[in-house]
């Protein structure tokens, strides 16, 4: 099946929905916009029933919905469940897009508003595809099953209890999320892993109130210098973190995981230029790719504490505070690593601080997906050929929870393979897509889906 062509004299109504969904406000991390998130899961259902889908609803989970649908009439093959989220994050600061946010533009190639590349673009391509594949042959080579969420850019927060609930209904062999990334415009790749994270919050307090510089200067505790004491005890200059027991779960990478590392290009000079840095930092004997994608990580995000106004304040502050969070790798769990911080900072608590440590409400577990793994092969076959080039095998510093809950609930890897690209400006103003990436995901999924009823 010449599946380019097929999808290609679709191209003016496929943009069209395009233009249709971005144009939906589904901000989730806005109490305000409720109603337009649970519009774009409605425009999702409504869709999905068109393109064939069966059994489509809206389900509640906490103030968002999700959308679920499938097409199960393949007996005896494999049945993939496809996931992805319709909530986008939110467009501010609006003086910054070059056109209103939720108003698309198409031009040069590319269609610019907010959620066109994180991950509108990505759900439609995987609904026209198994549309058309249903149109062109009457039925489909697997049996599939949709998930799509309204509430992923607020950490799924409530998928979790849903997916715990409703394993029957979400059984599936293999996941394919449509949130995702390639490497480039000419080169595909596949995410093999993503960190976990945890985090927790320090308050220190040294005195009741903050005292005169003057009067109570070199005889009593400052709170500020206390906590930079503290903190420093952490981790060293490198990166490596000083924590006992906090490495003691990293499985430690293969020589066959480090060689798909380098074959990665990394290029130093055009990597710091494009983030603004003179050096990079990092523990000895791992490449930059190597600690930013299966290295744990201890992170100061916040210090604050005393005068921070205008001028000076001749003060000796009373309290101090910092946040931490950490990024976590296979085997990492995030309560031992939060017991192990816990357990160093009794430790090295200063003489003369009250302490209290907080855990940050949201934690995720890393997830890894074994190289060899049957659905890794079959995707990155389908990309070298739409592509015509090899997949890099890659990982991601950041978190997917879904991904961990997916594995643990319903014991099925999730394969990664959307069609953003990184300089696409997910989260930041002037977001687009381009919309050649977005057309050639049509045939990736048509490919993937027939390769996958060998699975």
């Amino acid at each position: 099946m010449d599946w380019k062509s097929i999808f290609a004299a679709n191209r003016e109504s496929y943009l069209q929905e395009f233009v249709e969904l971005l144009s939906i406000l589904s901000v989730s991390t806005d109490e305000s916009k409720v109603g337009d998130v649970l519009a774009a899961g409605n425009w999702v259902a409504t869709r999905l029933k068109k393109a064939g889908i069966e059994n489509v609803e809206v389900i509640p989970t906490g103030p968002h919905s999700c959308v679920y649908g499938d097409y199960l009439h393949a007996p005896g093959k494999p049945t993939i469940l496809i996931y992805g989220h319709f909530d986008v994050q939110p467009p501010e600061p609006l003086e910054l897009w070059d056109s209103p946010a939720f108003e698309p533009v198409v031009k040069d190639g590319k269609i610019y508003a907010r959620g066109a590349t994180d991950m509108k673009g990505n759900l439609l391509i995987a609904v026209h595809a198994v549309e058309e594949m249903l149109r062109q042959t009457g039925s489909l080579p697997v049996n599939v099953k949709f998930i799509f969420e309204g509430q992923e850019e607020i950490g799924s927060r409530d998928l979790g209890p849903f997916v715990a609930a409703n394993h029957e209904k979400l059984s599936c062999d293999l996941i394919v999320s449509a949130d995702g990334l390639q490497w480039a415009a000419d080169r595909p790749c596949l995410w093999m892993a993503t960190k976990g994270m945890c985090g927790l919050q320090i308050d220190i307090e040294t005195a009741d109130m903050d005292l005169h510089s003057g009067l109570y200067g070199g005889a009593v505790p400052n709170a500020l210098h206390q906590l930079v004491e503290l903190l420093s005890t952490l981790r060293n200059y490198e990166g490596r973190i000083l924590v006992d027991g906090f490495y003691d779960q990293v499985r430690e990478l293969t020589s066959a995981e480090r060689e798909a590392f380098a074959q990665v290009p990394f290029d130093e000079a055009k990597y710091k230029a494009s983030i603004g840095i003179d050096d990079l930092v990092g523990e000895a004997g791992f490449s930059t790719y190597e600690r930013a994608w299966a290295r744990p990580t201890l992170e100061l995000n916040g210090v604050w504490g005393g005068y921070r106004g205008d001028g000076v304040k001749t003060v000796i502050p009373a309290k101090a505070h910092a946040k931490i969070t950490c990024r976590l790798v296979a085997n990492q769990e995030p309560d031992d690593v939060l017991a192990s911080i816990e357990s160093h900072l009794e430790k090295h608590k200063p003489a003369g601080v009250r302490m209290t440590i907080t855990r940050a409400a949201g934690k995720a577990r890393p997830y890894e997906m074994p190289m060899d793994h049957p659905g890794v092969m079959i995707a990155g076959n389908v990309l070298r050929e739409v592509y015509g080039t090899d997949p890099y095998f890659v990982r991601i510093g950041g978190s997917l929870p879904i991904t961990d809950m997916f594995l643990q609930e319903l014991g099925a890897y999730t394969v990664s393979v959307g069609f953003g690209l990184d300089d696409e400006r997910a989260h930041s103003p002037n977001e687009f897509m381009r919309l050649d990436a977005y057309e050639r995901g049509h045939t990736v999924y048509a490919r993937l889906l027939e390769e996958l009823a060998s699975f």
